[in-house]
């Protein structure tokens, strides 16, 4: 597993560049080792969404993503794209981002002896994890939205911050979705982890029905599989949830 974006506040990252150039034919390698495995795990367990979108952004094993090439595809498909962080970003940086349509992504990756885990997400986590849904339409404009309302309630009320940040963690991060054929994953956290794939549709974690109440009320921990997991019956549930905190925060 790997954690997510989300820190506590700090000092607002420096944007900076994907030097390609930059990677050695060991990077390729295990880029290509998570890449296959992957992709030999997630049909039938991912998303319809996840699996189209990989195939709409035109990720493949043969080479590392280029920002140069995925962020006009991306712009294009629903006006997003990729900017590089040096790393973990706080959660109002984090949110400011994705109200400008901008997703934080690092350029490292993984080393070969850290395929099964790491203490901060990578590229892949990032890149592989991410992208693929940030080509739908609908997706992307909840993620946009969800910016916007945590950097309006953030600049006003601090504390309201957390609200936003478990409504991201239990759908974007870790999120199932109870699709015609069966129950599928569309979090980035479970999609890059072949671990938490399987983990997150056995027998021992507990999923519940997605609800706002159940999603607020709900603690998490970064640094362990999760022991609780919110099924959407629809990806509709996702901006419906985000009226409904924005109204009971008017309330």
């Amino acid at each position: 597993m790997v954690s997510t974006h989300i820190s506590p506040a700090a000092a607002p990252p420096q944007l900076l560049t994907q030097h390609y150039s930059r990677y050695t034919a060991a990077d390729q390698h295990v880029w290509q080792l998570l890449f296959d495995r992957q992709m030999e795990l997630l049909p039938g367990r991912a998303s319809d969404a996840f699996l189209e979108g990989v195939r709409r952004v035109g990720f493949t094993r043969d080479a590392i993503p280029d920002f140069r090439e995925v962020n006009p595809l991306l712009r294009e498909l629903t006006g997003w794209e990729l900017v590089v962080v040096p790393g973990i970003v706080d959660d109002a940086t984090f949110f400011g981002l994705l109200a400008e349509r901008k997703f934080p992504a690092t350029t490292w990756l993984r080393r070969l002896e850290q395929l099964d885990y790491l203490e901060e997400p990578d590229m892949f986590h990032d890149v592989f994890g991410h992208v693929p849904l940030l080509t739908d339409a609908g997706f992307a404009a909840f993620l946009q939205e969800l910016g916007q309302a945590a950097v309006h309630h953030f600049q006003r009320w601090p504390g309201r911050l957390e609200l936003f940040t478990r409504l991201y963690w239990f759908t974007a991060e870790f999120g199932l979705i109870q699709e015609p054929a069966g129950l599928r994953i569309y979090g980035a956290g479970l999609l890059s982890s072949h671990g938490e794939v399987q983990f997150s549709l056995g027998n021992n974690p507990t999923r519940l029905p997605f609800s706002l109440d159940g999603v607020l009320d709900t603690a998490f921990e970064k640094d362990k599989f999760q022991d609780l997991y919110f099924v959407l019956n629809d990806m509709q549930q996702l901006p419906g949830s985000l009226q409904e905190l924005l109204q009971r925060l008017l309330e």
